[in-house]
């Protein structure tokens, strides 16, 4: 039998055919892994739990090292009924959330006009490119001579750390737009905000969500360290000072705070860009 060769066989299929092997369903699953049920990827976090309760339960870890899950989990409890944890929660979130979105409004705009002009990549990436070599908690010294330490020096890092993974993410998208998109506007004589407005943003879409999930990871990551420094207010001042008197299940519970406001964040991007990249398709939808 003679194969017949690759490049025949690509001609013959086109992007939307159903009748393709991967539209049918039919290979699929000898070429790309199957998608897993949404509960499965819960299966590696409720294991540690399970893992770390059997520990504790049998005394390999005492509760002055490390509590137990489900102590934590009561210790939160409790909080939340005696209302000492919601004013923490919600001072938290507002300097997170304040902090990521000053940094996207401010990465999308430099980032359009360093992606859209070469006089403003000129000026910006280059500045751009000197923080991104530059940690955000190495700025904190400086940032305290600023501003103090009070809640603009916190905005202002993790609005530095936000700015950057946006700032590359959708430059690099603007940049790689397809040079045809960009002739088609001119024949179709597209003003400069008609072409920003239908062909600059929509291609920089995908590289904007990469860069929001990886500024919400950072954000969160910045907090934890930044309510450490002078809070009196937040789940890094509960935990802060939790540590001094020893109370390792208030500890834990920031820490499990932490983790899923960093999750629910994270699956909220994810569901928005699922949303607005609806017309793409790719081995993990």
């Amino acid at each position: 039998m003679t194969p017949i060769p690759l490049e025949v066989r690509a001609a013959e299929w086109q992007p939307g055919d159903r009748s393709s092997p991967l539209a049918r369903g039919g290979n699929a699953a000898a070429l790309v892994p199957a998608r897993l049920p949404p509960g499965m990827l819960l299966a590696g976090p409720v294991l540690l739990l399970l893992s770390w309760e059997a520990a504790s339960r049998l005394g390999y870890l005492s509760p002055e090292t490390l509590t137990a899950p489900s102590q934590a989990l009561r210790t939160g409890y409790e909080m939340v009924l005696d209302g000492s944890l919601l004013p923490h929660l919600l001072a938290s979130a507002g300097r997170a959330y304040t902090g990521l979105f000053l940094g996207i409004v401010v990465g999308v705009l430099l980032a359009l006009a360093a992606g859209l002009s070469r006089t403003g990549e000129a000026l910006i990436d280059g500045l751009v490119q000197v923080k991104r070599a530059v940690p955000t908690l190495a700025l904190i010294p400086l940032a305290i001579i600023w501003l103090g330490i009070g809640e603009a020096m916190k905005v202002f890092l993790i609005f530095t750390a936000v700015l950057i993974p946006i700032y590359i993410n959708t430059h690099a998208a603007l940049r790689s737009i397809d040079i045809g998109h960009v002739e088609l506007a001119q024949t179709l004589g597209l003003s400069r905000a008609e072409f920003i407005r239908k062909v600059a943003l929509p291609g920089a879409l995908p590289g904007f969500f990469v860069g929001l999930r990886m500024a919400v990871s950072l954000c969160w990551t910045a907090l934890v360290v930044l309510e450490l420094i002078n809070t009196q207010t937040g789940i890094g001042y509960l935990m802060n000072r939790a540590r001094d008197w020893g109370q390792t299940d208030v500890i834990v519970v920031g820490i499990l705070i932490y983790a899923l406001l960093g999750l629910l964040s994270d699956a909220a991007v994810r569901r928005l860009e699922a949303r607005v990249l609806s017309y793409r398709r790719s081995l993990g939808s």
